[in-house]
């Protein structure tokens, strides 16, 4: 099988590193994770030094193994250093965590199976002690999409 593909990329010198260049960016689109995309820029540099000097086979092959290593190493310290840094608002996505500590008035009373409350454009499922409706209540913890409350201190 090897002799195989050698014998391709002999037959089509050139072109056969292109297009290997362009079938790994065409598998990073399927699968992305930015590791294709380096083997894949590695052989179309290949593939153009290809074009200007007639080496073996296995001397461009070498290369193409040496040049992915350097941009796949490159490209990740890169994506390292410019990646998102923490936020000043570390609960900025997080819409039960930011309820936390906050207080609401009960629009209806808190039953043994728990009960509703309006904040803001939603509708949250809430948990705690029996309390009638008209209480103020702070959220003291969130489970998922149930915030759990207990009676707020006057």
């Amino acid at each position: 099988m090897i002799d195989t593909i050698a014998e391709l990329f002999v037959r089509y010198g050139a072109w056969s590193w292109w297009l290997l260049g362009f079938l790994l960016l065409g598998l990073e689109l399927a699968m992305p994770g930015f590791v294709l995309l380096w083997f894949g820029v590695a052989a179309l540099v290949v593939g153009v030094l290809a074009l200007t000097v007639h080496w073996s086979i296995q001397t461009l092959a070498l290369i193409w193994a040496a040049t992915s290593i350097v941009l796949l190493v490159a490209g990740r310290t890169w994506f390292r250093r410019t990646a998102p840094q923490a936020t000043d608002d570390p609960l900025l996505n997080d819409r039960g965590g930011r309820l936390v500590g906050r207080i609401f008035t009960l629009a209806e009373p808190l039953g043994e199976n728990g009960g509703h409350l309006a904040i803001d454009d939603g509708m949250w499922r809430i948990t705690g002690p029996l309390l009638p409706a008209g209480t103020r209540v702070v959220v003291r913890a969130v489970d998922g999409n149930l915030l759990i409350v207990e009676a707020a201190p006057d």
